[in-house]
């Protein structure tokens, strides 16, 4: 008994209500026989059929099965409803069949026929919920679950300890692995009888995620991404439709258990009806957020490459974004689902309950992904690096290099002197007032920046900037980006990779590296990841590793 169910019961509602009317329909025969029962069955039970025929009554003596000579329990009955509901039971509701967790089933679902005959049903029961145990784990699927909330709360004691800690975002994070975490136990937990018995309304706080989970998600992303430390005034919009949300269920909420539990079993048209309009909205809600966050995160990209060399903020959210985005197909296909129930009168409750446990399955994953990077790099949960310090708002002197001398040598300080004018905010086309002038500074600038890459190898730092480059070189930021974009026609993030790629090449055809593998050799030229290296590689040279490895013939093991 718990959110899921609720869904699944409406499910059937919906069903039930979609269903022609039949009029004087005819009466139809069901024989039911119970082929299976649990080990822990006591050998006196007396079984019960409860459903939608008999007004979900648990214990009626019309619908009690007889126990046969050869171990089975039969029951024959007669209905003219479409479609019967129904579970089987020892007496009370209490000791109602569950799955084979232990954990409460949906009900079992029956389309009459056109048939003239008696229609012949097999039941196996897997298990009786109070026979399980409150905390029966047999499910790997409930054990997942719980892990994940466990990593989750142990998260928010690690994160907020790493040194420097960007808490601007960060703060954000904490707040949503703290909800994350604590809804995954309560749905959880709240499944077993025991617990929902007790404290019914804790099958109502799951669905607190459904207007929660996105729009914090959005502040935490922008806080990381833009570094914007003050929230915008009208931060709090982001939260109406979870007020709204919490104002709507609060007449459950304060409703006796008892009560809601009579709500639940009866399936209250109103009560269900909340459950799928609420999933429905949240649904839309959390889409809109998700392309939010999608351009936020491509807007941040198209800067990023300007001025880094690699992008692990980038890969971290595009993959929390993939697997936001599975939960959201999962999503939209249990509505299919609805859909399908509603126009062809199928039983689909078994594979939407399944579908819904996916969901909150592929869900919880992003906690342990958020382990893995906490572990591997925590850089992503720190403050950036302060950027180097700027040249002074006059310009650079293009220098005349010495091959035989390091160009870091050879770049002495700058001086009003020694250089041309040009303003911080100019572009290198201004740098004389003569076209073949500029065209020989740009010429000479790329020859200096050709022979520091040559001879430095300053991309082999998998962390390089653009500031940290300009102030190697001695060359204002904005002139290198300039520089870049128009001499070399590509922007930084592009410019590093392909000096590592070609500096891969080369160790690839140098018998030196014969023993190296493609993947260490890309760690060594400054890939700090093997998708970064292989999506750079594909970019800029129409390849893969391997299909370049097998046209050059080279012989070095390739790590896939």
């Amino acid at each position: 008994m718990n959110t899921t169910r609720l869904l699944l019961w409406l499910l059937g509602w919906v069903v039930g209500l979609s269903a022609p009317a039949w009029g004087q329909a005819s009466v139809r025969t069901y024989h039911f026989v119970v082929t299976e029962l649990p080990e822990n069955t006591p050998h006196d039970a007396q079984l019960f059929l409860s459903g939608n025929f008999v007004k979900w009554n648990s214990a009626h003596p019309a619908y009690q099965f007889k126990h046969m000579l050869d171990g089975s329990y039969q029951l024959t009955i007669q209905s003219d409803l479409p479609r019967l509901e129904y579970k089987v039971t020892r007496g009370s509701w209490e000791s109602v069949e569950g799955r084979e967790s232990g954990n409460a089933r949906p009900n079992r679902v029956l389309y009459r026929t056109d048939s003239k005959t008696p229609i012949d049903v097999d039941l196996a029961i897997l298990s009786w919920e109070d026979l399980s145990g409150t905390f029966h784990f047999y499910s790997i699927y409930d054990l997942l679950m719980l892990f994940s909330a466990f990593q989750g709360f142990l998260l928010l004691i690690a994160i907020p300890s790493i040194q420097n800690y960007n808490r601007p975002a960060n703060r954000w994070l904490v707040l949503l692995l703290g909800l994350t975490s604590v809804l995954l136990f309560v749905r959880t937990v709240a499944a077993y009888r025991d617990v929902a018995q007790a404290y019914t309304k804790l099958l109502l706080l799951p669905d607190l995620i459904l207007f929660l989970y996105a729009p914090i998600f959005y502040i935490y992303l922008r806080r990381l991404l833009f570094n914007t430390s003050r929230p915008a005034s009208d931060w709090w919009r982001h939260f109406v439709p979870s007020l709204i949300q919490i104002g709507v269920y609060m007449p459950y909420l304060l409703t006796d258990n008892k009560l809601l539990q009579l709500k639940i079993v009866n399936r209250d048209p109103w009560l269900s009806g909340l459950f799928l309009v609420a999933g429905l909205i949240g649904l839309i809600y959390n889409f809109s957020y998700w392309l939010l966050c999608r351009r936020a995160v491509r807007t941040y990209q198209e800067h990023h490459q300007m001025s880094h060399s690699t992008e692990p903020q980038v890969r971290y959210l595009n993959t929390v974004l993939t697997i936001q985005a599975v939960c959201l197909s999962f999503w939209c296909f249990f509505y299919g689902l609805v859909s399908v129930g509603l126009l062809f009168e199928v039983e689909v409750l078994s594979i939407a309950q399944k579908n819904v446990d996916v969901i909150w399955l592929t869900f919880s994953s992003i906690i342990y992904l958020l382990g893995y990077y906490a572990i591997h790099q925590p850089e992503i949960f720190k403050l950036p690096d302060p950027e180097p310090a700027l040249l002074p708002d006059v310009s650079f002197t293009v220098h005349q290099l010495n091959p035989a001398t390091p160009v870091q040598d050879k770049l002495p300080p700058v001086s009003v002197d020694q250089v041309l004018p040009i303003k911080q905010t100019e572009l290198p086309e201004n740098v004389s007032s003569s076209s073949s002038e500029s065209t020989e500074s740009i010429l000479a600038l790329r020859e200096q920046v050709d022979t520091y890459m040559k001879r430095q190898k300053p991309y082999t730092n998998p962390n390089l900037t653009l500031a940290e480059l300009a102030v190697r070189l001695r060359i204002p930021p904005h002139v290198l980006s300039k520089l870049l974009n128009e001499a070399y026609q590509k922007n930084f993030f592009d410019f590093i990779n392909y000096h590592r790629i070609e500096e891969l090449k080369r160790r690839l055809n140098d018998p030196r590296f014969r023993s190296y593998t493609v993947l260490s050799m890309a760690y060594e030229v400054g890939f700090n990841s093997k998708t970064a290296f292989n999506r750079s590689f594909k970019k800029l040279t129409n390849q893969t590793p391997s299909e370049y490895l097998n046209m050059h013939a080279t012989r070095v093991e390739l790590v896939e």
